[in-house]
C-alpha cells in the first residue's frame, strides 16, 4: 500500500491482499511478485496462499477519503497493485466483502478496480445496474488476442468509466470495434528481460485514441526506447517492425533514462469529470 504512489496515473495504491495466479503474456514479468520475493514471501501460484493485512491497513482510505475532502478535490486509488481483485478463489470473498462497502464510504476517492480476469466482475461484486459513482472499471489488453476477450466482458458492466491498460504493450491493438471505452493507458515493459513495444504501436493506439475523443495516458517506454537521450549511452540495440512498415531502432536504456516521452511531449490525459460517454469511433 501507498499513500502516494510512484505509479503516474494514481495518487494512492491499496492491497486488499498480496498474491496472484499468472494468466496471460503481461504476466510473465510480473512486477508484483518480484517484488513479493524480494521480501521473501511465495504468494504466486494456485497453491500459495495470499498475504493479509490488519485492520489498520484497511482504515487508511478512510484517512485519505477525509484528506481529500478537506482539500476540496478527488483522489485515485490503484486497487490492487500486488493482486487481482477479481481472482476466483473463495477464501479471497471475506476481503472483497470488506473492500465493496469500503468503496462506498470513501465517496472523495475513485477507485481504479484493475482486473486481468474481467469475466468474474459481475458475479463477484454487489452492484447490477447501479454502480458507485467512484468506480472506475478497467482490464489489460497487451494486444489483439486478450482485447478481444477481455473488453467486452469489461463493458458489459455498469461502471461509471471504463479503462484499458495495454501494458506492456506486446503487440499491435486497436479498439475501434468498441464503443463506451473511456481511458487507455499504454507502457512498455521495464526489466532486464524486457520484451520490447514497437513504437508504432503506441502511436497508432494513441491516434485511434484522439480520433475517438478517448483520454491517452503513455506511462512509460520500460527498458526500450526509441531515442537515445544526449548522453546516454545504450546497453543494447535492437531493430524491431514486421512486413513492409519502416523498422525502428530501440535503444537498451533502462526505465529511468528511456522515460517517457511520445514524440515530444508527455501524455497524462483522464478522463473528463464527470464524464459518462460513448466513445465514437
Amino acid at each position: 500500500m501507498a499513500k502516494d504512489s510512484r505509479i503516474e496515473w494514481t495518487h494512492h495504491t491499496f492491497n486488499p491482499w498480496w498474491g496472484c495466479v499468472k494468466v496471460s503474456p503481461a504476466c510473465k514479468h510480473c512486477y508484483a511478485e518480484t517484488w513479493a520475493h524480494r521480501l521473501g514471501k511465495s504468494l504466486w501460484g494456485k497453491s500459495a496462499p495470499r498475504h493479509s493485512f490488519s485492520n489498520e491497513h484497511w482504515r487508511q482510505p478512510l484517512k485519505w477519503n477525509r484528506e481529500a475532502q478537506r482539500a476540496g478535490d478527488r483522489r485515485r486509488v490503484f486497487c490492487a497493485s500486488m493482486a487481482d481483485v477479481f481472482e476466483g478463489r473463495t477464501e479471497l470473498d471475506r476481503w472483497r466483502q470488506m473492500l465493496w462497502p469500503l468503496i462506498e464510504q470513501t465517496p472523495n476517492l475513485d477507485w481504479l478496480l484493475l482486473t486481468k480476469r474481467p469475466q468474474n466482475v459481475e458475479h463477484m461484486v454487489p452492484w447490477t445496474d447501479i454502480w458507485p459513482e467512484n468506480v472506475w472499471l478497467g482490464t489489460t489488453a497487451e494486444n489483439q488476442k486478450y482485447a478481444d476477450a477481455r473488453i467486452p466482458k469489461l463493458l458489459g458492466a455498469k461502471a461509471r468509466v471504463h479503462f484499458i491498460s495495454a501494458e506492456p504493450l506486446l503487440g499491435q491493438l486497436s479498439l475501434r470495434k468498441w464503443r463506451g471505452i473511456d481511458w487507455v493507458i499504454a507502457g512498455g515493459e521495464s526489466g532486464h528481460a524486457a520484451r520490447p513495444t514497437d513504437p508504432e504501436w503506441v502511436r497508432a493506439l494513441r491516434d485511434e485514441c484522439k480520433n475517438a475523443d478517448i483520454a491517452f495516458h503513455f506511462k512509460q517506454w520500460g527498458h526500450w526506447a526509441p531515442e537515445m537521450p544526449k548522453g546516454a549511452s545504450a546497453r543494447r540495440r535492437i531493430e524491431v517492425g514486421t512486413g513492409d512498415r519502416t523498422r525502428s531502432v530501440l535503444y537498451g536504456l533502462g526505465k529511468t533514462t528511456a522515460g517517457r516521452m511520445l514524440d515530444g511531449r508527455t501524455w497524462d490525459e483522464l478522463p473528463r469529470e464527470g464524464q459518462v460517454r460513448e466513445s465514437a469511433f
